[in-house]
């Protein structure tokens, strides 16, 4: 009895080390068919963390590392995307987008991919060279030493000068954004105006005459004026008398001339609409679009009649 129990326990520790192999065997062969990698996890902190894991769904890899979202949080790519080996999962806060949607719909802006990418253009920067005229001076020399009787000659025309300039200009979608000058360098010089005023043989008048056309009168000094504010310290463009300054039509006169009052001016009839701290006695100035316009102008002396 005795060498058959023993034969019996001989074969039962047999069976138990074969078993033990075939597990030890089959958690190899385990072991080896399960692809491990490593999958980085960023918090909505900033904090990085790298697992090791043989998962592939973003749940199961939270999971794994217990890692619990909050109500408010949500993960890119969501918790049912399947990610593979040095992909990344980032926690962050999912209110962000949503409330940029909400203010997009709030706003009733309707959005396209096209229109993303417009606005996601990149910005272009040109140097562009461009010509720009300098506008010419009217320069008055006074040969009579009394301005009341004389009249104008021109000595000199006056031309235009040129210059180039250097611009910085910045295009986004072909529309350009921002304009900025780097340089000038000029090409040409103004030539400037010159009159003389020289004395007439006639009487000064102590009042304007009334008359109907352009003959006799009194000469006035005539200088031109804009809506700018270095001729005017306001771009208003309202007359003292309350109607719209405009070119052709408008001048300024001293209170000897009642506003409505039509004078013929060199041949061209103005009414009197405005007035000014510097326009007393004889001078008149004539209202003109542009300061350009006022410097090439000058100072004239011109006969003026008061027109019935």
């Amino acid at each position: 009895m005795k060498k058959e129990e023993k034969a019996s326990l001989s074969i039962m520790k047999i069976i138990c080390i074969s078993i033990i192999l075939i597990l030890i065997s089959g958690i190899g062969v385990m072991a080896v068919n399960t692809k491990l990698s490593d999958v980085k996890i960023i918090l909505q902190n900033g904090y990085e963390m790298t697992a090791l894991t043989s998962k592939t769904k973003v749940s199961e890899i939270l999971e794994e590392n217990n890692i619990l979202l909050e109500e408010n949080q949500k993960t890119i790519p969501d918790l049912n995307s399947e990610i593979t080996a040095g992909e990344s999962i980032k926690i962050t806060d999912k209110s962000y987008q949503e409330v940029q949607i909400a203010k997009i719909e709030e706003q009733g802006v309707e959005t396209s991919l096209n229109q993303l990418l417009e606005n996601y253009a990149p910005i272009t920067e040109k140097i562009v060279v461009e010509q720009v005229a300098i506008p010419y001076e009217t320069i008055t020399k006074n040969a009579t030493g009394d301005t009341t009787n004389a009249t104008n000659k021109v000595l000199k025309q006056g031309q235009d000068g040129l210059k180039e300039v250097t611009y910085k200009v910045k295009y986004q979608n072909e529309i350009e954004i921002e304009k900025i000058a780097l340089s000038e360098v000029v090409v040409k010089e103004p030539v400037n105006k010159i009159v003389q005023v020289q004395k007439v043989a006639t009487s000064r008048a102590s009042t304007l005459p009334r008359t109907s056309d352009s003959t006799g009168g009194t000469t006035f000094k005539v200088t031109a004026y804009c809506p700018c504010a270095k001729c005017c310290g306001k771009a208003s463009g309202r007359t003292a008398a309350g109607t719209k300054a405009t070119a052709g039509r408008t001048v300024a006169a001293s209170s000897q001339f009642a506003f409505g009052t039509k004078l013929n001016i060199g041949g061209h009839t103005y009414v009197v609409e405005d007035r000014g701290g510097a326009v007393k006695g004889n001078k008149i100035d004539i209202f003109v679009n542009s300061h350009a316009e006022a410097l090439q102008w000058g100072v004239r002396y011109l006969n003026v009649n008061v027109v019935n």
